[in-house]
C-alpha cells in the first residue's frame, strides 16, 4: 500500500493504447506523464487533440520529433522528480515541451533546464498545442487522420479516469493547488455522462472518478441542469451507475451530503468505495492546517456509513510532522486510527512546498522525529489491514482483473482497490480461460498484509 500513486511514465513503459503504429514520414510526439491520475487525464487531452490533428504518439524517446513532460509541483520532492524527468527527456530526445503544475513556475524550470523549447501551466491545453505546433509543424492526412471515438488513453482499456472538475476552493495551509489549479470549475454534467457513454461503449469497465474536491461538484455553477442530467455528485453518481460499468469515487471531502451516497453503494449503483483526505484526526492540528475540525464527528459519520452499507471501503491519507504537531496530537491520531478502522491508508511525511502558508508556521519537526511518527502510523495502518484481509478469507469476491502474465498469473482488484494505490488479488491457477478487463467472481484462499489470493470456483464470470 504505497503513500503515493506511482509516476506514470507511458515513454518508458508501452502503457498508451494506440491504434497503428506512426506513418512514415508523420511527425511524432512522446509524453511523460507524472503525478497524480488528474494530471494522466490532461496527458491524455492533450494526446487525443494531437492525434485529431495528425500527429502520432511515440511510446518511447528515440521514435518522438518533440517530448512533451506532464509535470507534478505539489511537494518538493515531486518538484525534484520532474525537473529529473525533464533532464532525462532533454538528454535522451533534446526537444522538450513543459506543461502541468510545474509548469507555473516557468523560471524554476528554465533556471535548471534553460533548452526547453516552451513551458506551460496546468490544463493550459491550448498553449500546449501552440508549442507543439511550433516545435513540430502538424502534417495532416485528412484521409487517414480520424480523432478516434474514445480518444487517446494512458491506462488499460477496462478502465479510465473520468475528470468531473479542476481547481479548489480550500485554502489548505500545505497545498498549492488551488493556486495553480484555480478555484472550483465543474465540467456540466451532460459532458461528463457523455464522455463516460463513450468509454463504456468502447469497452470501459470501471470508471474512477476524479478531480480535487468530488463531493463540492456543482457548487460553482449551482447544480445546474441540463439535458437531463444535474451536476450534483449524488445526481451524477446516480447517473454514471445507471451505465453498467463499476463507478468508483476519489477525493470525497466528508460534507454531510456523502451521506447520501452510501445508499447509492448498498444497491450497487456505485462501488462501496470511499477515497476521502482526512489529513489528521487532532483538532489543534486540523486548525492550523485550515481545515475543518471535526474528528469526532467523523467518527460517527463512519459509522453511520457502515450501518447503511457494512460493505464500505474507505481509504484516506494523512500527514505527520506536520509543523507544530505533539506527540499528544500524533498520538490522537493513532488512537483515531484505531477506532475509524480504515481500510486503506496512506501516509506522508511533512515537507515544506514552495508557496504554501504552512512554511511560515512554527515549531517545525524534526526529520527523524517525522520519520519515526511514519513508521509508527505505518504499523497501525498495515495491522488493521492485515486483521482486515485475514478476516476476508473464504469469502467470494468480484474482482476485474488488471493483468495476465507470461506464467498465467492474473493480478486483480477487488471493488475495495484502485489501481496503483490500494492492494491487489491473485490469482495463479485456472486462468487460461480469462482475459484482461473480465469482472469474475473469486473464492478468497490466503491474505497477507496488504493483497490478497483466491481461486477461480465454478461459473466465475459476473
Amino acid at each position: 500500500m504505497s503513500q503515493n500513486p506511482p509516476s506514470l511514465r507511458p515513454d518508458l513503459a508501452p502503457r498508451a493504447r494506440l491504434t497503428e503504429p506512426p506513418r512514415h514520414g508523420q511527425p511524432t510526439i512522446g509524453m511523460v506523464s507524472l503525478g497524480c491520475p488528474k494530471a494522466l487525464v490532461d496527458s491524455e487531452r492533450i494526446l487525443t487533440r494531437l492525434r485529431a490533428e495528425g500527429y502520432g504518439i511515440s511510446p518511447d524517446y528515440t521514435g518522438a520529433d518533440a517530448v512533451i513532460v506532464n509535470t507534478c509541483g505539489f511537494l518538493d520532492s515531486a518538484k525534484a522528480e520532474s525537473l529529473e524527468a525533464i533532464g532525462e527527456a532533454l538528454t535522451e530526445n533534446g526537444r522538450v515541451i513543459v506543461t502541468g503544475c510545474l509548469g507555473a513556475e516557468p523560471d524554476y524550470i528554465t533556471g535548471v533546464h534553460p533548452r526547453v523549447l516552451a513551458v506551460t501551466g496546468p490544463h493550459q491545453y491550448e498553449q500546449v498545442l501552440d508549442a507543439v505546433h511550433a516545435a513540430v509543424p502538424p502534417a495532416p492526412d485528412p484521409f487517414i487522420d480520424l480523432l478516434p471515438a474514445s480518444g487517446v488513453s494512458l491506462t488499460p482499456r477496462h478502465y479510465s479516469y473520468l475528470k468531473i472538475s479542476e481547481g479548489c476552493n480550500h485554502k489548505c495551509k500545505f497545498c498549492i493547488i488551488p493556486d495553480m489549479r484555480g478555484r472550483l470549475a465543474s465540467r456540466p454534467a451532460h459532458a461528463v455522462i457523455r464522455e463516460a457513454e463513450k468509454l463504456v461503449e468502447s469497452g470501459v469497465r470501471e470508471l474512477l472518478v476524479i478531480s480535487q474536491d468530488t463531493s463540492a461538484y456543482g457548487v460553482d455553477i449551482k447544480h445546474a441542469e441540463a439535458n437531463g442530467h444535474r451536476a450534483h455528485i449524488t445526481d451524477l453518481a446516480r447517473d454514471l451507475g445507471s451505465l453498467g460499468a463499476w463507478v468508483r469515487l476519489h477525493y470525497v471531502y466528508p460534507y454531510p451530503h456523502v451521506r447520501d451516497l452510501i445508499p447509492l453503494m448498498a444497491e450497487g449503483l456505485v462501488l462501496p468505495y470511499l477515497d476521502i483526505p482526512f489529513q489528521h484526526a487532532h483538532p489543534d492540528t486540523l486548525k492550523r492546517m485550515a481545515r475543518p475540525a471535526a474528528a469526532a464527528r467523523t467518527l460517527d459519520e463512519i459509522a453511520a456509513w457502515r450501518a447503511i452499507c457494512p460493505d464500505i471501503a474507505l481509504r484516506s491519507t494523512f500527514i505527520v510532522g506536520y509543523p507544530g504537531e505533539t506527540e499528544a496530537e500524533f498520538q490522537t491520531l493513532l488512537d483515531w486510527l484505531d477506532e475509524a478502522q480504515l481500510d486503506r491508508v496512506g501516509c506522508f511525511q511533512y515537507e515544506n512546498v514552495a508557496g504554501a502558508r504552512s512554511n511560515a508556521l512554527p515549531d517545525h519537526v524534526e526529520p527523524e522525529v517525522k520519520q519515526d511518527r511514519w513508521d509508527r502510523f505505518m504499523a497501525k495502518a498495515q495491522a488493521i489491514s492485515e486483521a482486515k484481509l485475514a478476516a476476508k478469507v473464504g469469502q467470494h469476491l468480484d474482482v476485474i482483473i488488471d493483468d495476465i502474465d507470461e506464467d498465467g498469473i492474473a493480478t486483480c482488484r477487488t471493488k475495495a482497490d484502485a489501481p496503483e494505490i490500494d492492494g491487489n488479488l491473485f490469482i495463479d491457477e485456472g486462468t487460461q480461460d480469462l482475459s484482461v478487463g473480465d469482472i469474475v467472481t473469486v473464492e478468497v484462499d490466503e491474505a497477507g498484509e496488504y493483497d490478497l489470493w483466491g481461486r477461480i470456483p465454478p461459473h466465475p464470470r459476473a
